[in-house]
């Protein structure tokens, strides 16, 4: 399950890996309201993070490496909050959580740490057979972190499951 974290906006995407085959399970946002309490926004995407794991049971969670724009520090604080309410979520639901790179997570799905979002779209579009890009891009974003992560799989033999398939 890739999660791309956002305090008015969090993306999810779940795919299923079975062999080579991979398939789309589930995307969506859990949605907060800008004008509640930061407190408030938190509990939401915790209980909606929750409820998600508990319906699907990934084998994986995947969230974007927390960095920051200096001209906007506070903006990586606040998605500071948002990512530790995932990560509390997961360890809940006995699962570890992998973290990787805006730009590894661009690099493995279209060969270039630079990809604008619309290149991200179209290449979880292609890579998992969807008849248009995912929208918002929250929900590609997220999905991108499924595949870049299942691709980290297939190099990395020892974390794959035994008998070959993954939901992640």
């Amino acid at each position: 399950m890739g999660i791309d974290p956002g305090l008015i906006d969090t993306g999810y995407g779940i795919i299923d890996v079975l062999g080579n085959k991979i398939r789309l399970i589930e995307a969506g946002l859990v949605r907060t309201t800008k004008d509640t309490s930061l407190e408030s926004r938190l509990k939401e995407i915790y209980k909606g993070i929750t409820s998600v794991l508990e319906e699907h049971r990934p084998s994986a969670v995947v969230v974007e490496d927390l960095y920051t724009n200096y001209r906007y520090p506070r903006t990586a604080v606040l998605m500071g909050h948002a990512r530790g309410v995932i990560l509390l979520a997961a360890n809940y639901n006995g699962l570890a959580v992998t973290s990787y790179p805006p730009a590894r997570v661009k690099k493995a799905l279209t060969g270039t740490g630079r990809a604008t979002k619309t290149q991200i779209q179209r290449m979880v579009q292609v890579r998992l057979g969807l008849d248009r890009v995912p929208e918002p891009d929250h929900i590609a974003d997220a999905l991108a972190l499924a595949l870049c992560h299942y691709d980290c799989l297939t190099h990395e033999p020892d974390l794959k499951a035994k008998d070959g398939g993954a939901r992640i």
